[in-house]
């Protein structure tokens, strides 16, 4: 089990903005500290963007920077706002529909795997928000 590419270079991309120290950095220069293409670095900017993690500004003087302080940015926070709600089985999520409990006349909360999975996940979710940019640079 690991986490995707995409989450992988999310995290390498915020650890390069937390580096400059709040200088601003042009997308060639993230994709070439990072070995993340281009191209992909621009898609990952955009969502660090949406998610209010990274400022983006235009012009000459233009480039990304950390929009959240290093020390309150953890690995968590990247993690999800590239990924989503963390969850070591779809079965933790709170959407999801268990199918077996109607199968098996159980209910999710009582299913022995999703304990674990639960427990597991929010082991997994405090480690990640107890990171933050800060400790890395």
């Amino acid at each position: 089990m690991h986490i995707t590419l995409e989450a992988d270079y999310a995290v390498r991309i915020v650890h390069s903005l937390a580096c400059a120290k709040g200088q601003r950095m042009d997308a060639k220069t993230i994709a070439e500290n990072t070995g993340v293409t281009l191209r992909f670095s621009l898609k990952i900017l955009r969502k660090l963007v949406a998610g209010g993690l990274v400022c983006s500004f235009k012009g000459t003087h233009g480039g990304y920077e950390l929009a959240v302080p290093a020390d309150q940015l953890s690995m968590y926070d990247v993690l999800t706002t590239v990924e989503g709600p963390y969850a070591l089985s779809r079965c933790v999520l709170p959407d999801y529909q268990c199918n077996h409990s109607q199968e098996h006349n159980c209910h999710c909360h009582e299913c022995k795997f999703n304990a674990i999975y639960d427990e597991v996940s929010r082991m997994v979710r405090e480690k990640l928000s107890s990171v933050h940019f800060s400790d890395l640079v």
